[in-house]
């Protein structure tokens, strides 16, 4: 999936001369959290969240004092240095910008142009469906060798079976000979899969529940 499929395109902004306040209130009119810069060209110049007012906001026993703060220019308290990503990258890779500079939005550039921004709920919400689930499915877990053909190897016992895969996630094991396949199967009682995948020589660590082995 690309992140042009799940970006929100109607994308609130302001300049770089808006007021403090002026950026305060748009984000409490639409209950968002970030909003990016534009410069008088339209490009991104930088991007501030609720965080970065609630800093330059005076303390709550002095919030009548010093209230000519809210009228400086976004400009003095924005983040320059925006990390952003195009509408063609991956979900996956997207995801890993967020988990690597903990950030909570993305705004989306198309040869420059603003054309969307993704926050971390967004990625949150389309990772659990790129799992499936937010269906009513089963959840098993397979220690594997760590050579090629594995995973095929217990694919085809879902197919034997007749039953459909949701997702598959591949994890390393602490020991590198080898790995962790996890899959999310559209079926509710998994007792049936275990039992198969368990003759078959495989090792399910989850479930591991009494009556289960």
């Amino acid at each position: 999936m690309i992140i042009e499929h799940i970006m929100k395109r109607n994308v609130i902004t302001v300049t770089e001369t808006s007021t403090i306040k002026e950026a305060m209130q748009l984000l409490e009119y639409h209950q968002i959290r970030h909003i990016p810069v534009l410069n008088a060209q339209k490009q991104l110049v930088g991007i501030v969240s609720d965080s970065d007012i609630r800093d330059a906001s005076p303390s709550i026993f002095h919030f009548t004092e010093h209230l000519e703060d809210f009228l400086k220019p976004i400009s003095s308290i924005m983040k320059r240095n925006v990390i952003t990503a195009h509408p063609l990258d991956f979900v996956e890779e997207v995801s890993t910008l967020f988990y690597e500079h903990h950030i909570g939005c993305l705004p989306i550039l198309d040869d420059e142009e603003l054309v969307g921004i993704i926050t971390e709920t967004d990625m949150l919400h389309t990772l659990v469906e790129l799992m499936g689930a937010h269906q009513p499915s089963s959840h098993i877990e397979v220690k594997v060798e760590n050579i090629t053909g594995k995973l095929s190897d217990i694919a085809s016992i879902f197919k034997e079976l007749n039953i459909s895969i949701t997702s598959v996630l591949v994890y390393p094991h602490q020991d590198p000979a080898f790995k962790i396949l996890v899959f999310r199967i559209q079926t509710i009682d998994p007792r049936k899969v275990v039992k198969v995948i368990e003759e078959e020589g495989y090792d399910v660590i989850w479930p591991s529940v009494p009556g289960m082995k």
